[in-house]
């Protein structure tokens, strides 16, 4: 197994020596969905291939992925032996998809975790082009994180980040921007940024790969929203609808949760960009995931100088006491 991610560095042997440890073990990922079967997402394309499913759509995703993503730095996508897709759930009821709890690519264990959209309680999907849209959605989206830049220092031992993208953390544990207050509309954190960034580029590249192969919006009220979410197109009454499923509480939460998303991340991503890059919404994008792939802030810095003067990206997001001398016992 290759112990690090493309753009990622660990200073210190004995760090770097717990990190390959952690990621040997993907049983914490797993762990968490005790009713789920998980499998390499290679091996679950292909026993979905062998069942009939024209998996073609997602394989045409991940070209188009690798093409741009290379244009922002990343030289190698995530392995597919490192995303673990779970299905045939031993629990009546799951719905899986990519609003599911506690899934997504983690750090620790550079690897990813993701539950096959739908009704969860067979090996297939109920609904193929859903189902291979919401996995490509999901993958792309965590192949931009396990891209980004990362660096790791040694503190007593463990792996201890401090950079992430373009955000940062001391060791000590200042992050370098606040959280945004509960409700707001706007942001100045780095990590809603950047989660934004991620998702309007997976979410742009499932819009793609749905045009190209005649993916239309599927009936029924879930599936139907689901669909404009993994191709970017949620209206803003979408995103306020409450939306019940009957019979199914955890439909309706997957509803809420794709909801919640929605105006905590995308929304908020989609007026930092208006509210600062009016007209260059997608240069601004673009240079944006460069720099979260590369770690490289300079250009970035540069062009948001040029339009609000100098100091821009500090002093949008910079917390006053990331500096403050760390509290000691």
């Amino acid at each position: 197994m290759t112990e690090l991610a493309p753009n990622e560095s660990v200073t210190g042997a004995r760090a770097m020596a717990r990190l390959a440890a952690m990621r040997a073990d993907t049983s914490p990922l797993t762990g968490k969905h005790p009713a789920y079967v998980f499998r390499p997402l290679s091996e679950t394309l292909s026993r979905w291939a062998a069942d009939g499913i024209d998996t073609t759509p997602f394989h045409a995703g991940f070209e188009t992925a690798e093409r741009r993503y290379a244009g922002y730095g990343l030289t190698k996508m995530l392995p597919f032996d490192r995303v673990l897709v779970g299905c045939e759930s031993s629990r009546v009821g799951a719905f899986g998809g990519f609003h599911h709890p506690d899934q997504g690519y983690r750090h620790v264990q550079m690897a990813a975790v993701i539950t096959m959209y739908g009704p969860m309680e067979g090996r297939n999907p109920e609904r193929p082009a859903s189902a291979l849209l919401d996995l490509l959605r999901a993958y792309a989206h965590d192949c931009l994180h396990y891209g980004s830049r990362r660096r790791y220092v040694d503190v007593a031992g463990m792996p201890v980040r401090t950079q992430y993208g373009i955000n940062y953390r001391r060791a000590s544990g200042q992050s370098y921007s606040a959280a945004d207050r509960s409700g707001s509309r706007h942001t100045r954190n780095l990590g809603i940024v950047m989660e934004g960034a991620c998702d309007r580029e997976a979410r742009s590249i499932t819009r793609q790969t749905a045009a190209r192969f005649g993916v239309t919006e599927p009936s029924g009220i879930l599936d139907a929203l689901a669909f404009r979410d993994v191709t970017g197109t949620l209206t803003k009454e979408d995103a306020e609808r409450v939306v019940e499923v009957p019979g199914s509480e955890e439909q309706t939460r997957y509803a809420a949760a794709l909801s919640g998303y929605e105006k905590r991340v995308n929304r908020r991503y989609a007026h930092f960009l208006a509210e600062f890059t009016p007209g260059e919404e997608s240069d601004c994008h673009t240079r944006l995931l460069a720099a979260i792939i590369t770690g490289d802030v300079a250009g970035l810095e540069a062009w948001l100088d040029e339009r609000h003067g100098p100091g821009t990206f500090m002093g949008l997001f910079r917390t006053p006491g990331y500096f403050e001398p760390a509290l000691t016992a």
